[in-house]
């Protein structure tokens, strides 16, 4: 079982083409499990072993082309 989940709101994804783009960017963060974005709700679940820095997932999520607005 992982250890803790974050919901992160994204700004700027229009299709399951760009969820998969966030997922993927995220998925590729040092300590990610897993990372699951719900393209109706503008979210991503990161399920992680240590809370990760807002500014990790503001990083992968711009530089994939999006916008963090939240993480929770």
């Amino acid at each position: 079982m992982f250890g803790k989940k974050q919901t992160l709101t994204v700004e700027g994804m229009m299709c399951a083409h760009c969820a998969a783009h966030v997922e993927e960017a995220l998925s590729k963060l040092p300590g990610v499990k897993s990372a699951k974005v719900d393209l109706a709700k503008k979210t991503a679940t990161v399920k992680v072993d240590d809370l990760i820095a807002r500014e990790a997932y503001e990083k992968a999520i711009a530089d994939a082309g999006y916008k963090l607005i939240e993480v929770a």
